[in-house]
């Protein structure tokens, strides 16, 4: 850890010798952050006009989950271990509105959105269901031709992580509301808005692009809006697979979500952070779509 993080930690403490309390919880940045930079050339495509913008993360390997003494860190988080990806294309931004209503009107998407914010470039769709997901992946890839569907976790965590980065976010080991739209930085079961509590202009989403991308060229894989990834959740990492695939079970009762939204406290903002939900359990306010694509060896 580099002198400025130490610093930084100290002046948000207030003493470098916190009690083991403080140690737990996360913590705005009070001083500059210096997030990494691209990881590489960032390379996009659109396979249509009104398709995302989709952006090629390079294979890898990276560890996976969070080490014992993250703060907020829970017991589905592990054990880490070591997974291997295989490129993949991903979606730039999450899928807004504007993307979804399309997906209504040419009758792939049976679900409109109860607040019907149909808006030019608009905030995030929210609110769906595991299945109204796959409605929109299946209909994208019928009028494309090509094989649209979800990240799979390993996926969603290298990619937002930007790679082989440990720590709980891509541009640190702590929260900043700099990078990412989310509630108060410590709150209780339910999420808090930190727009009431001042710390930040959107009530509720940020509109794609507003806060800067992460490594791979990827915006809001923390905050905004959790993303519903392909895995039927596994209540830890003993025995699941480590090949980049998802994990999938014969009776799947929950499904996951991924990344921390617009009300989410900052330690379910966190790369390792997985949240378990029935996939037809009720609509949840925060609950969105992050595309993603299999690639032809021609485009590797």
């Amino acid at each position: 850890m580099g002198l400025r993080w130490i610093l930084a930690a100290c002046a948000l403490l207030a003493a470098c010798g916190p009690s083991a309390d403080q140690t737990r919880e996360p913590s705005v940045a009070a001083a500059a952050i210096d997030p990494p930079g691209p990881a590489g050339p960032i390379r996009t495509f659109k396979d249509c006009d009104f398709c995302p913008e989709m952006v090629i993360v390079p294979a890898g390997s990276f560890t996976m989950g969070s080490p014992d003494d993250e703060p907020g860190r829970r017991p589905n988080e592990g054990p880490q271990r070591r997974v291997s990806v295989q490129s993949f294309a991903v979606a730039k931004f999450e899928i807004t509105n504007a993307e979804w209503r399309r997906c209504v009107e040419r009758r792939g998407c049976n679900y409109t959105v109860a607040d019907q914010r149909w808006r030019p470039g608009g905030e995030p769709v929210s609110d769906l269901f595991w299945s109204s997901a796959q409605d929109f992946v299946r209909w994208l890839s019928r009028e494309t031709g090509r094989p649209y569907r979800l990240l799979t976790e390993a996926e969603w965590e290298f990619a937002a992580r930007g790679g082989d980065r440990p720590g709980p976010y891509w541009w640190g080991p702590i929260a900043s509301h700099d990078f990412a739209n989310y509630g108060i930085d410590k709150c209780g079961w339910g999420g808090c808005n930190s727009h009431v509590e001042g710390r930040d202009r959107w009530e509720k989403w940020a509109p794609p692009g507003f806060f800067p991308a992460n490594p791979f060229g990827l915006h809001d894989m923390h905050g905004n809006e959790r993303e519903w990834v392909q895995d039927c959740y596994a209540k830890t990492y003993d025995g699941v697979r480590t090949d980049g695939g998802a994990h999938e079970e014969r009776s799947c009762k929950l499904r996951v979500l991924r990344g921390g939204s617009w009300f989410s406290d900052a330690t379910r903002l966190r790369s390792a952070h997985r949240f378990p939900l029935a996939p037809n359990s009720g609509r949840r306010g925060d609950g969105g779509i992050r595309v993603a694509r299999t690639l032809d060896v021609s485009e590797l």
